[in-house]
């Protein structure tokens, strides 16, 4: 496990690191999510190419430290990862993220160019939404306020999610886990997808089989590549880590530094 610091407070981000060639693959998770039980089955996977591997925590999750001083928006989220990269010494990644973490990370190569150079999005929120009604499958963290979540909302949402989700969802700091869940609701300006579309770096987009994004073809003609992946639900890499790996050799170019 690494950690550096990468707030005022002396916050730490952490990460699992499997070694390997440069240039480096970075993952990372969802909202409520931890990336080493996500990522560790695909990134150790004996079908991908061993590059150096950082299954990294967002601040307020995981093992990563929980500032209360921290806005935990989508932006600040971008910045705090892009001062972990650097101190990693991992530039020019490989970006893979899911769901909300790939909101992150498209704002993470928008404001942060030099760290990106593919970027392969997992199931990914593209757009704001309303905080209510709470949508078919989403935790309805943002449809409370702060306090009320915190006093006594997240019981609710632990029903909500079952225990898959909310066992790492626990390990999340409760104003974290709302701030970031409102950050998500709200989006960006310019949108997430309209950030992803004026990107010029290699991107991909990866689905499931039976839940295609809306306006896929929007994105196509924007470069990114969209990709169905069979036999999987929101979890990819957990549902069909096969399949989910064979994408990602297909996506990622095997040309390690010398």
């Amino acid at each position: 496990m690494h950690d550096v610091i990468v707030h005022p407070s002396g916050a730490r981000m952490r990460w699992v690191e499997l070694p390997g060639a440069e240039p480096a693959r970075v993952y990372v998770h969802g909202l409520g999510a931890t990336s080493a039980p996500y990522y560790a089955g695909v990134a150790g996977h004996p079908l991908l190419p061993r590059h150096r591997s950082l299954l990294i925590d967002l601040l307020g999750f995981g093992i990563s430290d929980r500032p209360h001083d921290f806005s935990y928006s989508l932006e600040a989220h971008a910045d705090a990862l892009a001062e972990a990269l650097r101190k990693a010494g991992a530039t020019g990644s490989a970006v893979i993220a899911h769901s909300m973490g790939g909101a992150v990370a498209i704002v993470l190569a928008a404001r942060h160019p030099e760290l990106v150079t593919d970027l392969i999005l997992v199931d990914a929120n593209l757009d704001p939404y309303p905080r209510v009604p709470v949508p078919p499958g989403g935790s309805g963290i943002a449809a409370y306020d702060e306090e009320e979540f915190v006093s006594g909302g997240w019981r609710e949402v632990r029903a909500r999610v079952g225990p898959h989700w909310w066992s790492t969802m626990r390990l999340a700091d409760l104003r974290a886990l709302h701030r970031t869940a409102v950050g998500l609701a709200e989006g960006t300006t310019p949108t997430m997808r309209e950030l992803l579309a004026g990107l010029s770096i290699p991107r991909a987009y990866l689905h499931p089989e039976a839940d295609e994004p809306s306006g896929v073809e929007e994105l196509r003609a924007s470069g990114v590549r969209v990709i169905a992946v069979p036999g999987s639900g929101h979890n990819i890499m957990l549902d069909n880590p096969d399949a989910f790996t064979t994408a990602l050799t297909t996506l990622l170019p095997d040309t390690p530094l010398p």
